[in-house]
C-alpha cells in the first residue's frame, strides 16, 4: 500500500549518463549536499514530534565491542579500544602532570577508539560512492576532495534525522526468523509487505527493512556474508515510486550479496546516493519493534557531525505515533 506522492521531483536531471548509470544533478540547487534530506524542515520536524504517543521507546542501534563483526571485505579496520590512562598507570607514569599523589587519591580512566566509520549502527552520506569519479550533484575527486576528507556532502552538513519510518518485514512477510542468505528484496516483497502489515507508504518516509539479519548477530560468520538485501528494481521502486527519502536495513550492506549483476560494485548504495540523492542506514536491530508490530513510528536518529565524513555512526530510536 502506498500514498500517490505529493507533488515531489522523484527523478532528476542526469549531469552524467554512461553504461546505463547516471549521476544527478540536485533540485535544491548547485550548493546542495545533503539530497532528499532537505525534506526535513522545522515544520516537518514539528508535525512528526507532535505525535509522538509516549507509550515507549526501541532502541534500534547495536552495542560497539571489541570484536564486533563489522565490513571486512575490502580490509577496513575493524573496531578497536584501548585504554589511554589507567588508575595505576596515572600514578605511574603521570602522563596527566598532575603527579603520582594526586592520582593515589584521584583514580583517572581514558579510551580511545578506532575504526572503519561504516561500523556498526551508521548513515551512508551521499560522497560515499558515485560513478565514473562522479558523486551527487556533480563532485569530482579533482575539485572537491582535499588531503584528508571531501570538501562536500560530509556528515556535518545533515540535520537532526527526525521523520516517519515505518518497518516492512520482509522476514516476517515470508514466515522465517531471516531470510536465506543471498535473498534478493523485490518489489513485490515490498508491495506485499506494506499490504499484510496494513501499512501506508508515503513520501518522505524513512524505510527500513527487516531481513532478520539480526538474528545471527554478533556471529561475524553468520551475520556478515551473503547477506540478503534490496534488489536495484526494489530500490527504484522506492525512491522513485513511493518517494522515500532513507532506507535502512538490519543487515551489514542495504546491497544483496552476492549482487544481482556479478560485475557491479553494491549497486544499490551507488543508484541511491548518485541519482536518488538518498541515504541509507545499515545496521540496524529491528527485532524488537517487529515483534512488538510497530509498523509506523517517529525515528529520531542523530548523526555526529563529522567533518568531510562518507557517514556517521548514529544512535537512532523509534517512538509509536497517535494514531
Amino acid at each position: 500500500m502506498s500514498a500517490e506522492p505529493e507533488d515531489l521531483q522523484l527523478q532528476y536531471e542526469a549531469l552524467l549518463e554512461r553504461d546505463g548509470v547516471k549521476v544527478s544533478k540536485s533540485p535544491w540547487g548547485p550548493d546542495d549536499e545533503i539530497g532528499r534530506m532537505n525534506w526535513i524542515t522545522p515544520e516537518s520536524q514539528r508535525e512528526i514530534l507532535s505525535r509522538l504517543d509516549g507509550s515507549g521507546v526501541f532502541d534500534l542501534g547495536i552495542e560497539y565491542f571489541f570484536g564486533m563483526p563489522s565490513w571486512a571485505a575490502a580490509h577496513d579496520p575493524k573496531f578497536e579500544i584501548w585504554m589511554t590512562h589507567t588508575p595505576q598507570g596515572s600514578v605511574n607514569d603521570n602522563l596527566s602532570g598532575a603527579g603520582p599523589d594526586v592520582h593515589e587519591k584521584y583514580s583517572y580512566c581514558g579510551d580511545s577508539i578506532h575504526m572503519y566509520i561504516h561500523t556498526g549502527t551508521h548513515l551512508d552520506t551521499l560522497n560515499h560512492l558515485g560513478y565514473f569519479g562522479m558523486f551527487w550533484n556533480g563532485w569530482t575527486a579533482e575539485k572537491d576532495l582535499g588531503s584528508r576528507v571531501w570538501n562536500k556532502g560530509g556528515a556535518d552538513k545533515y540535520p537532526p534525522l527526525i521523520a516517519r519510518g515505518v518497518l516492512l518485514d520482509i522476514a516476517g512477510l515470508h514466515g522465517v526468523d531471516c531470510l536465506p542468505d543471498g535473498h534478493v528484496i523485490t518489489p513485490e516483497d515490498l508491495k506485499a509487505a506494506a499490504r499484510e502489515q496494513g501499512t501506508e507508504l508515503r513520501p518522505k518516509d524513512v524505510v527500513v527493512l527487516r531481513t532478520g539479519r539480526m538474528q545471527r548477530w554478533p556471529d561475524f560468520d553468520g551475520y556478515i556474508p551473503d547477506n540478503p538485501g534490496l534488489g536495484l528494481g526494489g530500490a527504484r521502486y522506492l525512491c522513485e515510486d513511493v518517494g522515500a527519502m532513507c532506507i535502512g536495513t538490519d543487515a551489514v550492506s542495504l546491497d544483496v550479496a552476492p549482487h544481482e549483476d556479478p560485475e557491479a560494485f553494491v549497486p544499490v548504495h551507488c543508484y541511491m546516493f548518485a541519482t536518488a540523492g538518498a541515504q541509507i542506514i545499515e545496521v540496524l536491530d529491528l527485532e524488537e519493534i517487529a515483534a512488538e508490530k510497530v509498523h509506523e513510528f517517529a525515528l529520531l536518529a542523530f548523526p555526529l557531525k563529522i567533518r568531510g565524513a562518507t557517514g556517521s555512526p548514529i544512535r537512532p530510536v523509534a517512538v509509536p505515533l497517535r494514531s
